[in-house]
């Protein structure tokens, strides 16, 4: 019974907070407003976004292929696509149920057993992580003086300096503590460290280990050309927005999306945030948050619906 409620609520709570989030961020831009901005968008804008986004779907689709083939499987490259867009469809309803139902997928109709398809499915987000990872300590070094300024606008010096010395003190503790656990919550997460570190490693001894590194900087540089282009649909914002407030409110975004169902109504609003902190309007960063969330979700709607459809189709003769 534990079990069905925990299941319940995994998949409750983060839609729950995504029609909060969507009420809040409404009663923050009004919708006649929100409106007028996607009237008053440049689509050829947001078109050229939809773009970059799909190339990096048919990217990471080919990215897979590198990892597949070493353990002697070879899908067929639109299986591996619509395999992608089927999962980023799945994980708008259920949050993280698209890995699953992407390897799945293959399971199904390519023959790859499914604890295979899975473990590259989760060695490749490892990659995806340490890409992550790399975009914000760039950001972090790039934006070095403003950070600091900010922190100590908002705290006194002495404040900062016992934030740093706490944040300091506390992550060498709990790296000794995670090292020397033996069971529980902490062994778990020791377990996990390790197996990123696996991974990550596992990347540099593939056969095709450059291939497989060019595409996941080409999946990320979409991602963040797809923000940036997006954004000049929206005049108010064009020539006004720096590149340090683009890498952060990208950030801000990626993390928005992995609370809720694909960013829903927390996407908007963490651009918004992030925008506001270099004194950019709330409304237009508000309006840009939407039409970026609003074309991508379409996207994968469009393009998952239809993967979905033709999968069996394209498969056919597998199922006679």
């Amino acid at each position: 019974m534990k079990i069905k409620t925990s299941k319940i609520l995994k998949i409750l709570l983060p839609i729950l907070l995504g029609v909060f989030l969507v009420w809040y961020s409404l009663s923050k831009t009004p919708l006649d407003e929100l409106i007028e901005h996607f009237k008053k968008a440049d689509y050829t804008w947001v078109a050229l976004g939809v773009v970059c986004g799909i190339l990096s779907h048919l990217s990471r689709a080919y990215r897979w292929q590198f990892m597949l083939e070493p353990m002697g499987y070879k899908p067929k490259y639109p299986n591996s696509v619509m395999a992608v867009f089927v999962a980023y469809l799945a994980n708008l309803g259920i949050p993280r149920s698209g890995e699953a139902l992407r390897a799945l997928t293959l399971t199904n109709y390519e023959d790859v057993p499914f604890e295979k398809g899975f473990g590259t499915i989760v060695a490749e987000r490892v990659a995806d992580l340490i890409v992550m990872l790399l975009v914000i300590i760039a950001t972090l070094f790039m934006q070095f003086d403003f950070i600091w300024n900010l922190l100590m606008t908002k705290l006194n010096p002495t404040k900062v300096i016992l934030l740093l010395s706490a944040m300091i003190t506390g992550a060498i503790a709990l790296i000794i503590f995670i090292k020397r656990a033996k069971k529980g919550i902490a062994h778990k997460i020791k377990n996990f460290v390790i197996g990123v570190f696996e991974g990550a490693t596992s990347i540099l001894k593939m056969k095709r280990k450059w291939a497989f590194i060019f595409h996941t900087l080409f999946i990320w540089a979409m991602y963040i050309l797809m923000f940036y282009v997006t954004m000049l649909s929206v005049a108010d914002l064009q020539g006004k927005v720096p590149v340090g407030a683009i890498l952060i409110a990208f950030i801000a975004g990626s993390f928005s999306i992995a609370v809720t169902n694909g960013g829903t109504g927390a996407y908007p609003l963490a651009i918004a945030a992030a925008f506001s902190l270099f004194y950019i309007e709330r409304g237009p960063s508000e309006g840009f948050g939407w039409i970026m969330w609003a074309s991508q979700t379409l996207m994968i709607i469009v393009m998952g619906g239809l993967s979905f459809l033709y999968l069996p189709i394209f498969n056919r003769k597998k199922n006679l």
